[in-house]
């Protein structure tokens, strides 16, 4: 047998086991995958919902609405409640990601429109990047399996068909990136199916970076400064109630110095009750307690 012989049935093979626990998922703004992680249950990204209900279709042609159990929309994943009829769910591959190198088979089917399934290898290992909300996923498995608009949301097997990867993320022209399926992520599908959506602390501030916030306030005469520039802040998020203002320039959170969004979300996600923020409001320091109470 040939390479490319052995690479054809391996695809054909994968087109057989797997493609019956893919699914399409489509909403009135959004076309995207999902895959059966359980009876009655479909894990997709976070960002191919809107609203609470979408359209499901399976690799039969039947469709269904499905309806959003648990969504985690910073970490891009959530979890659906459908009739999965005959679809069973697809095997975990379980902890330990592919090395670089490693074959995969990206499988879709993009807003319903028909299955795929395509090959590629492990180029890139703990990639990260900004998930909808502006926090960066990391950990991620980067490959090059190719995958048309509608796929994310669909998983990436190994060649025994076990579950490795939810894709989300285009990287520029032929890469990809998916969320490792290890047991992290296992235990916030489980979480995501009882409705239990993970809970972060979160200031509820828009911000500009380090370098327009030097540039503003030299503009208007301040002494130029290192944070992050608050442009505007939620009225009732955790920062508006600790008296956080629009203007104000956030040099450091819970000690840490403050150059990218990255580093504020650092900061964040090591905070438990309460987040000591140093801010700059015209020329003056402040020191700001902020609170993530209920």
């Amino acid at each position: 047998m040939t390479t490319v012989q052995g690479l054809q049935e391996a695809v054909s093979g994968i087109a057989g086991t797997v493609g019956t626990k893919v699914v399409g998922v489509a909403g009135r703004r959004s076309a995207g995958s999902g895959v059966v992680v359980a009876p009655g249950r479909i894990l997709t990204n976070a960002h191919n919902l809107w609203g609470d209900e979408v359209t499901v279709t399976f690799s039969d042609g039947r469709s269904a609405t499905a309806k959003a159990l648990g969504v985690d929309a910073e970490g891009d994943v959530a979890v659906l409640e459908v009739d999965t009829g005959d679809a069973t769910a697809i095997d975990w591959a379980g902890n330990g990601q592919p090395g670089i190198g490693a074959a995969v088979f990206g499988v879709a089917n993009p807003g319903g429109r028909g299955l795929r399934v395509t090959f590629g290898l492990v180029s890139g290992t703990q990639r990260s990047f900004p998930g909808p909300r502006g926090r960066r996923i990391a950990g991620s498995i980067e490959h090059t399996a190719p995958l048309l608009p509608g796929s994310s949301g669909g998983p990436i097997v190994d060649d025994e068909g076990r579950f490795i990867g939810l894709n989300t993320h285009r990287l520029g022209e032929g890469f990809y990136l998916a969320i490792p399926a290890d047991e992290a992520l296992r235990g916030r599908v489980d979480a995501l199916g009882r409705g239990e959506a993970p809970k972060r602390a979160r200031l509820g501030v828009a911000i500009a970076p380090a370098h327009v916030a030097r540039r503003l306030r030299r503009a208007v005469g301040l002494p130029e400064a290192d944070g992050l520039l608050v442009r505007a802040v939620e009225d009732d998020s955790a920062a508006a109630k600790a008296g956080v203002k629009e203007g104000d320039l956030i040099m450091s959170a819970g000690g840490r110095a403050l150059q990218t969004a990255d580093d504020l979300f650092a900061a964040l996600d090591e905070a438990k009750e309460s987040l000591e923020l140093k801010v700059l409001r015209g020329a003056e320091e402040l020191t700001i307690n902020v609170g993530f109470g209920d």
